[in-house]
């Protein structure tokens, strides 16, 4: 039995060809959006008028006490923008304004303690400590059940590559 991968256009339902080109649109911010970007399928024609129908835009942060700490973003059109200034023309104002830096981050992302229940066994280029192999060799069942709710591959201590690197005895 084989399978078969039919591409469609998430816009308007076309089924896509075998030859026929899918482009791939990523939508980072829209009113709707609630999880984070999203990808869609169109057909070639179908985003030739999204270059046409770009809008000149203006995206602004707002630092006041009214976003309890945290900036407001605004989007707005260049030119309402471009009017706020009445004293320069905005092209100067923003030539010569005080450049912002981004905030510094933090060199590689939180340290994950595979060390723990909550991360034993989770695939990872690192050494696996002692404590690591000690939860995965005695709550396996567990670990594999979390592992399996992740999508994520499943240690298997007959596997000799998972029984030397979690400390499984080898059978001979």
């Amino acid at each position: 039995m084989g399978k078969k991968t039919i591409h469609v256009s998430d816009f308007s339902g076309t089924v896509l060809g075998a030859d026929d080109e899918a482009v791939r649109v990523v939508v980072l911010e829209h009113p709707d959006l609630v999880a984070g970007p999203v990808q869609l399928d169109a057909t070639p024609v179908e985003v030739e008028s999204i270059d046409d129908a770009a809008l000149d835009v203006a995206v602004v942060e707002i630092h006041d006490r009214h976003g309890h700490g945290e900036p407001r973003r605004v989007v707005l059109t260049a030119s309402e923008f471009d009017a706020m200034a009445t004293d320069v023309p905005m092209a100067q104002l923003l030539k010569t304004a005080e450049r912002v830096r981004p905030p510094k981050t933090r060199r590689g992302a939180e340290k994950i303690d595979y060390g723990t229940i909550e991360h034993a066994g989770r695939p990872h280029r690192g050494r696996v400590t002692e404590e690591e192999g000690r939860l995965v060799r005695e709550r396996l069942d567990e670990v594999n059940k979390r592992l399996a709710d992740a999508g994520l591959r499943q240690i298997d201590p007959a596997d000799p590559e998972h029984a030397a690197r979690y400390g499984f005895p080898v059978e001979s």
